[in-house]
């Protein structure tokens, strides 16, 4: 579902994996699902920029088994990361992120 506003496009997918019959070697067209196995379900949340090439301003996936206990609060967290993936790039209070700066010590002169 992209969404578009002025900070950049935001895009969300949700995924639903199954297990097959079909080998990763040898890839075919009519597999059949393996009905007892994990069926995990995975969320992925992008912004892109503006740009005429869009780069990624923020991203966040995770998938997780749809039998989890915890799931419940699995589905609060994913919901708070892609918030937070939709919230890139707005504003001019942009919150200082691990890694977004590198500082070195110089040699005495």
């Amino acid at each position: 579902v992209p969404q578009d506003d002025p900070s950049g496009t935001f895009v969300q997918l949700r995924l639903g994996l199954a297990q097959t019959t079909c080998r990763k070697r040898a890839p075919q067209r009519h597999c059949r699902v393996l009905e007892s196995r994990r069926k995990p379900t995975c969320l992925a949340c992008y912004k892109f920029d503006t740009g005429d090439v869009p780069k990624v301003l923020d991203k966040y996936h995770n998938c997780g088994p749809s039998h989890h206990l915890a799931a419940k609060e699995i589905r609060q967290r994913d919901e708070a990361e892609c918030r937070a993936v939709e919230e890139a790039g707005r504003g001019g209070d942009t919150p200082y992120l691990p890694g977004m700066f590198a500082f070195s010590r110089g040699l005495p002169a």
